[in-house]
């Protein structure tokens, strides 16, 4: 790396500060990191892909909580698949409000299971995607 830009790295990790939450600068922006504007910058395709990427394994490792180990273990890939697709959308907190559903994949019931997610109000906000996921359940 040219040493001009590693100084600078430097300079700006010293004076923006690391911030891991988006906040509003004081040119009234709403920025996040060392300082970058996402009014006005937004993020590269790559760096959506990474973040993806890196929200993903937190939505499996989330999922596999939720259901267990054993129970994770005896999903298909496309039903695991589906509970990633649920963690990440959710998040693990509201995720472990699905009681009736997680205990109807426990009990490897999937046409209870596919009720319980159409039955919820995710679904409703969700729409299509619920219809969809809750199919991919039932038939696996």
């Amino acid at each position: 790396m040219v040493k001009s830009k590693q100084i600078a790295i430097e300079q700006l990790k010293h004076d923006e500060g690391l911030r891991l939450y988006p906040y509003t600068c004081t040119a009234n922006k709403v920025t996040i990191g060392y300082g970058r504007n996402l009014e006005d910058n937004g993020i590269s395709a790559l760096e959506a892909e990474q973040m993806l990427q890196s929200d993903t394994q937190v939505a499996m490792l989330d999922a596999k909580k939720f259901v267990g180990e054993v129970t994770w273990n005896e999903l298909s890939d496309v039903r695991q698949a589906c509970l990633i697709n649920m963690a990440f959308n959710l998040g693990l907190p509201t995720l472990k409000k699905f009681k009736k559903f997680k205990q109807a994949l426990q009990d490897g019931d999937m046409d209870e299971a596919s009720v319980q997610m159409l039955a919820s109000k995710w679904a409703k906000q969700v729409g299509q995607r619920a219809k969809r996921l809750s199919l991919l359940i039932k038939e696996g």
